[in-house]
């Protein structure tokens, strides 16, 4: 695409007259409540969420995208990287006062930051942080229960990571690398008034997420009364209890075409995740291990809370 084709719609030429883009982006972190928080949101009458989830298009923007690790072939071939078809996932936002879309890629990436910046420099923009090591063993955790995993420890997925991410393995494989947020915030931070910045912390989501749902949507600036149906929780990870059935789930076929075309998309979000819930095991992550890893991120950690404004010294015990 030609720079100053960009260049014109983000100023706000002809083509960014009638033509939306978001005014608010979920932008992580992964694994920290962000699929839920984006079908919570969808539910609201005076927001539109883009149809489909992670759409990752900052995060790649103008790329080829050529990731490497197992399962990142989808990724490559579904990446969204011009603004034009970026656009597509909004036509259908009307009159909505928040427009947005959810993409855990951009609080990792250098890249998004810069490129919400020059796109949608008035974007609000929303993230859930959850403790690093939790959130680490869950992404591993995902990455097993889908099937996708080659290794079965997590202790032995950590000590592979860097040669993952030297052999071009995507952002999901980068299990420790991910949880340093103070680090990945201050690209933010340098770019965006801090009043367009709100982040949450995973376990007041966990705690009360009716109340944090209220304060997002104050500061969407969308009715705070609204009360979606939080009965559902989203993506949760952990081990398969039957493969084949998770196989099912994660993979693509006629019988769930099928399943989408005739059924309410509310009917079959709930019932879906209600099957993949109940097809797997949580599993706890090792004390030895987690406490390694808590002294890995302690500088990062001891960043964050003053970033922020938050008290983390729960996250270092």
């Amino acid at each position: 695409m030609k720079a100053e084709a960009l260049d014109t719609d983000a100023e706000g030429g002809p083509a960014a007259a009638t033509k939306r883009m978001p005014n608010f982006l979920i932008i992580g972190a992964a694994k920290s409540g962000t699929t839920s928080l984006y079908y919570y949101l969808k539910q609201h009458p005076q927001i539109y969420m883009s149809p489909k989830k992670e759409l990752r298009f900052f995060a790649l923007e103008g790329t080829r995208p050529d990731f490497r690790g197992p399962n990142d072939e989808p990724l490559n071939r579904d990446a969204i990287t011009t603004v034009e078809e970026y656009r597509k996932y909004f036509e259908g936002a009307g009159d909505a006062k928040a427009c947005g879309e959810a993409s855990p890629f951009y609080l990792s990436s250098p890249e998004a930051a810069l490129n919400i910046r020059r796109h949608v420099p008035d974007a609000k923009l929303i993230a859930v942080l959850r403790h690093p090591a939790e959130r680490a063993h869950s992404s591993f955790m995902h990455m097993v229960r889908d099937g996708f995993e080659p290794l079965a420890d997590f202790a032995a997925a950590l000590r592979d990571e860097d040669r993952r991410i030297a052999a071009g393995w995507s952002y999901v494989w980068h299990y420790k690398r991910r949880g340093f947020y103070a680090e990945q915030l201050q690209h933010y931070v340098r770019l965006f008034d801090a009043g367009r910045i709100k982040i949450y912390l995973y376990e007041d989501f966990c705690a009360d997420p009716r109340r944090l749902l209220r304060d997002i949507f104050g500061f969407l600036g969308v009715d705070e009364d609204f009360a979606p149906d939080i009965s559902t929780k989203h993506n949760v990870s952990g081990v398969a209890k039957n493969r084949a059935l998770q196989n099912f789930l994660v993979g693509r076929g006629a019988v769930k075409s099928l399943v989408e075309m005739f059924v309410p998309e509310r009917l079959r979000l709930r019932a879906g995740a209600a099957v993949r819930n109940s097809n797997v095991v949580p599993k706890q992550l090792d004390p030895t291990l987690r406490a390694g890893l808590i002294e890995d991120y302690r500088e990062d950690i001891l960043r964050l809370q003053e970033l922020i404004g938050r008290d983390l010294s729960h996250w270092l015990r």
